[in-house]
């Protein structure tokens, strides 16, 4: 696995997280809802309010992670602890991911922690 191929997964994951809180929001709005303009506000709730604050945050995370991959590769400067920060990255968000879908918030702010403190260490290791 390089650092490129879990940016590659990671967006997969966001994709399916996007999927996720589209299919509870169609059940919970309608589909007429969801194909309108949307002028009236509706509210959605419960586990896909949830996964929609997670795809948001994820999308976040994303626009972090990805430079700090990117720069890395273009500039050849990829090493076994780039790669180790990579990974916990994506593991990191693989658990956020169901851990706030779940409400559990003690694990979900601890891999949220470690996703972020990751990305800020590529960052480091870019320079």
């Amino acid at each position: 696995m390089t650092e490129l191929s879990i940016l590659a997964s990671y967006g997969l994951l966001v994709i399916v997280t996007l999927l996720l809180q589209a299919t509870g929001s169609m059940q919970q709005l309608g589909i007429g809802y969801l194909l309108s303009s949307r002028d009236d506000s509706h509210t959605i709730t419960g586990m896909t309010a949830r996964l929609n604050r997670a795809l948001d945050n994820s999308v976040v995370a994303m626009a972090l992670f990805a430079p700090a991959i990117l720069l890395l590769v273009v500039t050849d400067s990829t090493t076994v602890q780039t790669l180790l920060l990579a990974k916990a990255f994506l593991i990191a968000r693989a658990v956020y991911l169901p851990a706030y879908a779940f409400g559990i918030i003690g694990l979900r702010s601890l891999a949220w922690t470690v996703g972020f403190v990751s990305t800020a260490l590529l960052y480091f290791l870019a320079l």
